[in-house]
């Protein structure tokens, strides 16, 4: 995007009934329709005074549309020497094992020190489909730590985009979860969108939305909290957090969707509390990773073991032992 824009206009007669992408496209030269997409998805545009995330809202006459176009990026990311464990690589995608704290790419307040720099100087050769975003298929929260696979060429990297489409990848994550009284199996299947009053948030308790999908297992208890493995259906941002907020079992240190710590305890609920008191962020790991390469046809699966402060909270509030029940 060339430049910050704001603008109001109203939908005349002969505009109703447009998708709210095309008719922004149509007023907003030099914006691609997938900018305008993330726009919308991230609350730049206003529709009769009300945020609006839905790309694909049908307008109405006389609705006034009002939007605001972000500050573009000042450069195209470039390629810095930071640790990254690359687990697989071949010419077309490779897979990698992103640490915590680690932005996926660059966005407003990171513009560098992101997977997307790391990767420019550990694999050059990256698809250009966003030159923002080399190589990025999916991403990970910055406090979630584990599996991504990227991709090297555009072909393999719009192969990829449909198997995340049509939920052709294997992403299965572990978690510690506040409460042990979540059930043995579970999933959550709702309709998934921005949180209708804080807008960092989002929420499966929406009225319409994308259809969200999350299924997990318990791999053990303790007094506090239980040891869960998260399957993904759908792939939304904060899905899983969100998911097991709203079942009543945050994820251990989530700032934005948990809750804070019981005080007090005793015996070894003061044990497990400590424990978690010292885990630094969400304790979110994206574990698996599976899927049938687009080029070869190879049936690929990679796991990736947690983090030392994820496996130290695991072993000490649940034993060595806890992660068996995986395959």
């Amino acid at each position: 995007m060339e430049a910050a824009r704001e603008g109001t206009e109203r939908v005349d007669a002969a505009q109703a009934g447009e998708r709210l992408d095309a008719w922004l496209a149509g007023r907003l030269e030099g914006v691609t329709r997938s900018q305008l997409t993330r726009v919308v998805t991230q609350g730049g545009v206003r529709v009769d005074g009300a945020v609006v995330t839905k790309a694909g809202l049908k307008l109405r006459t006389g609705q006034e549309v009002r939007w605001t176009l972000p500050e573009p990026a000042s450069a195209l990311p470039v390629a810095q020497d930071l640790p990254l464990e690359v687990v697989y690589a071949d010419r077309w995608l490779a897979v990698v094992d992103k640490p915590a704290a680690m932005v996926v790419h660059p966005a407003a307040g990171h513009p560098d020190g992101t997977l997307v720099n790391a990767l420019l100087h550990h694999l050059p050769e990256l698809s250009d489909v966003d030159p923002q975003r080399p190589g990025i298929v999916h991403r990970l929260d910055q406090d979630t730590s584990g599996l991504l696979v990227v991709a090297r060429d555009a072909a393999t990297h719009a192969a990829l985009g449909r198997l995340f489409q049509t939920h052709s990848i294997e992403r299965r994550y572990v978690a510690v979860v506040l409460g042990p009284r979540l059930a043995d199996e579970g999933s959550a299947d709702t309709f998934y969108g921005r949180h209708p009053t804080e807008r960092l948030k989002f929420s499966g308790r929406v009225a319409r939305g994308r259809r969200a999908v999350t299924h997990w297992r318990v791999l053990a208890r303790a007094e506090t909290m239980a040891l869960v493995a998260v399957r993904l259906e759908t792939g939304r941002t904060h899905q899983i957090r969100v998911h097991l907020s709203e079942a009543g079992h945050p994820v251990v240190g989530d700032a934005l969707y948990g809750r804070p710590l019981p005080k007090g305890g005793a015996g070894r609920a003061a044990v497990e509390l400590a424990a978690a008191r010292r885990m630094p962020r969400q304790a979110l790991h994206a574990e698996t990773l599976g899927f049938r390469h687009p080029a070869t046809g190879e049936t690929l699966r990679f796991r990736a073991p947690l983090p030392e402060d994820m496996a130290a909270l695991v072993a000490q509030v649940f034993g060595p032992d806890a992660l068996s029940g995986l395959d």
